[in-house]
């Protein structure tokens, strides 16, 4: 059990300037694509590659609609609070959004 948990905080330290990248838009395929044994870039990329796909929905829907800036500031706030957990070294699951995140076996 220690040597599984010196494996995960070597993973986050080593990962983390990275894995902030998960929260900001398109640049989640970064973490995505180029930390594949990075359990912990890979479980904040997979939320912000979610995150991403509902923001983008979530824009053409609601476009012309008056709280359409409100709807963008909720996903903003999500993701700043994503990045302050990955700097904070936290396994952070986003409610509903971490549930379809599993769903990918990228």
């Amino acid at each position: 059990m220690a040597d599984e948990n010196k494996t995960q905080d070597k993973d986050i330290l080593d990962n983390k300037n990275i894995t902030v990248l998960s929260y900001v838009w398109i640049l989640c395929l970064v973490p995505l694509l180029g930390k594949r044994n990075s359990k912990f870039a890979q479980f904040h990329a997979k939320q912000g590659l979610v995150l991403f796909g509902i923001e983008i929905l979530a824009s053409f829907f609601f476009w012309f609609q008056p709280f359409h800036s409100m709807v963008m500031l909720v996903f903003f706030v999500i993701s700043v609070l994503g990045i302050v957990k990955v700097l904070n070294g936290e396994w952070w699951k986003i409610p509903y959004i971490y549930d379809w995140s599993k769903k990918f076996n990228i």
